[in-house]
């Protein structure tokens, strides 16, 4: 199958998406360690089905922030659709939970690409259908380069952003970055579902016309590159989310927490970056060290003055 723009006059508009609105957390009473009653706020938590052409694929536990994101970067991050432009709609209804997908042609052999369900260990019940492996060995990432300064802004820009965790805590984060600049940040109950929200995201936002030379002057959609971008994940890198920040073709990658051994092994079989442990000035580097540009100098506290001597006193 070709892979199509909108800039070939065939191409079918950009599929349209409700704007589904749902409470992000909830309250509810706890008594504290005085033994005190009070009201606390916790994430909201629910289920969405997805039905593609009616046909039940899956049943995602989400926030509920940005549903037809989820839906749609989940297809992408699936390989089930290879193009934005192969879906028609995304309708959400919390009412039944559900979430109608509609595509111009189908998806061939969805029940064989459908029958094989790996469940891994990404909070809520992440999943991937069968080829998990298979994916890595056609991916190459584009070169790239972050450096130690534009990590400590993306670590110092998280920790500034006001977010649910801050008010109610129990949810990942997931944001993406070029350079030091913040484009989006996603907050859901699994960081799966938030990296998928983000890869739905990049379909739907054109890139940048001083990169592709269009824009919307030249009635293109050109879906973002990951290619000069960085995600960010407060979740552990596992095999599931180190695949998919490169599907999208983003080749570096840093978390708050740390990384498995099974993502390790694909991050250096990509040559993906991953960095973990990444808090203040502190982090380290798993894999993909090339495109760090390291300032050791950087990360020194400066040394404190010497306290006066007691004779100078």
């Amino acid at each position: 199958m070709t892979s199509r723009t909108a800039t070939d006059p065939a191409t079918p508009p950009l599929p349209r998406l409700t704007q589904a609105q749902a409470p992000l957390t909830h309250g509810v009473e706890v008594v504290n360690e005085l033994g005190e009653r009070e009201q606390v706020s916790i994430p909201a938590e629910r289920p969405l089905t997805v039905y593609v052409d009616k046909r039940e694929l899956v049943t995602l536990m989400t926030l509920g922030a940005q549903p037809e994101l989820l839906v749609l970067g989940y297809l992408r991050n699936q390989r089930l659709v290879e193009s934005v432009f192969d879906i028609e709609s995304v309708t959400v209804d919390w009412e039944v939970h559900a979430a109608a997908v509609r595509t111009r042609h189908g998806i061939a052999r969805i029940e064989e690409r459908t029958a094989s369900k790996v469940v891994t260990t990404g909070c809520g019940q992440g999943s991937v259908f069968g080829g998990l492996m298979d994916e890595v060995d056609r991916i190459a990432l584009p070169e790239a380069r972050l450096t130690q300064a534009q990590l400590y802004g993306i670590v110092n820009a998280i920790r500034i952003k006001e977010t649910t965790y801050k008010s109610a805590g129990s949810v990942h984060g997931c944001a993406l970055f070029q350079g030091e600049e913040l484009l989006t940040f996603v907050e859901d109950v699994g960081r799966h579902n938030a990296i998928d929200t983000i890869a739905g995201w990049m379909w739907m936002n054109p890139e940048a016309p001083a990169r592709t030379g269009g824009g919307p002057s030249a009635g293109g959609h050109v879906p973002m590159s990951g290619s000069d971008k960085v995600f960010y994940t407060t979740g552990r890198l596992t095999s599931e989310m180190v695949i998919k920040s490169a599907q999208m073709g983003v080749p570096i990658v840093v978390s708050r927490s740390g990384m498995t051994q099974m993502g390790h092994a694909v991050a250096q079989q990509l040559g993906l970056c991953a960095i973990g442990r990444a808090t203040n000035r502190r982090f380290v580097c798993y894999s993909g060290v090339h495109r760090l540009v390291l300032q050791p100098e950087l990360a020194r506290v400066p040394a404190m003055a010497p306290a006066a001597s007691a004779s100078a006193a």
